[in-house]
């Protein structure tokens, strides 16, 4: 028999109190976790479980004897899970998807402390607006926005993506502040077009339980929200970012909200990865780093 594959039934017949518990955990008959504890005192030369009729326990030898299986047993998983992570590049290598805005201005700093953290890990960062396939594409993990519909992936929850309308000083000194959504429609505003080359056209508030749905008129349209930003910046319109893309520009006023009495849209956000695939720790580490500064 397999000695450690021995001690980890030793070890889970003494976590659960019987040989038959500990069968139905590790789908093996009571009769095979048997062998596998004989084995063991047999090897050793002495008794580990005293067994009665009514009961069982472990004796003084099988107590300490079964404290140091578990250390062995941890360590066992440890190396294991190390060498797998270390013993081939790829395994250091993640591909991780994100929106673009997000990921230029939120994800990237991110990823470069966590780069200078681990010389060892190389990450490639794929930024688009799309619906990418996580497991077609050979994604790691992705940042998504909206609510989830597959359940067959794993996720972690970030901070809800908050939509803020917002303009220039100048703009707003020469065209003035809209007072109320319907405004909207004689300001020109900076329009998204989203991947299918459809515009996201149609502004949401609420206010009060009340929401109002506003077409907005868009002579500037891009599919990059970094060029509507900048041409925010030049004054060039009003426009409806993520407020977590945005925050310098409104901490130091380049950029100045509207609209404040009304909430615009808010959409979740999480990072999603496949649950088929090995969570590595280089993973596991991207991924708290991540929910800890986004969470």
């Amino acid at each position: 028999m397999d000695r450690l594959h021995s001690m980890a039934v030793f070890v889970k017949a003494a976590d659960l109190g019987s040989f038959t518990a500990a069968a139905a955990a590790l789908d093996l008959s009571p009769q095979m976790v048997g062998r596998h504890v004989g084995f063991l005192e047999e090897r050793l030369g002495v008794e580990l479980i005293r067994r009665t009729t009514r009961r069982q326990s472990l004796t003084s030898i099988g107590q300490a004897f079964y404290e140091r299986c578990r250390t062995i047993l941890a360590e066992t998983d440890a190396a294991e899970s190390l060498a797998q992570d270390l013993g081939t590049t790829h395994r250091r290598h993640l591909r991780v998807g994100a929106p673009v805005s997000f990921g230029a201005c939120c994800l990237a700093p991110i990823v470069s402390s966590y780069l200078e953290a681990q010389p060892a890990v190389s990450i490639d960062l794929v930024l688009s607006d799309r619906f990418v396939d996580i497991v077609d594409e050979g994604y790691d993990v992705v940042v998504r926005l909206g609510d989830l519909e597959d359940s067959s992936f794993l996720s972690r929850t970030l901070a809800p993506h908050r939509l803020v309308a917002c303009a220039s000083p100048g703009y707003l000194a020469k065209r003035g502040a809209p007072a109320t959504p319907h405004d909207l429609a004689d300001h020109d505003c900076l329009g998204f077009i989203y991947s299918t080359g459809l515009p996201f056209a149609d502004w949401i508030f609420t206010r009060d339980d009340e929401t109002q749905t506003v077409r907005v008129r868009s002579r500037f349209q891009s599919n990059d929200s970094r060029v509507l930003r900048t041409a925010a910046l030049a004054g060039g319109g009003i426009f409806l970012q993520a407020e977590s893309v945005l925050r310098d520009d409104l901490a130091s006023g380049a950029l100045v909200p509207v609209l404040e009495d009304f909430d615009a849209p808010v959409r979740a956000m999480h990072l999603l990865f496949s649950a088929n695939r090995r969570q590595t720790p280089t993973l596991r580490s991207f991924v708290d780093l991540v929910v800890e500064v986004f969470g």
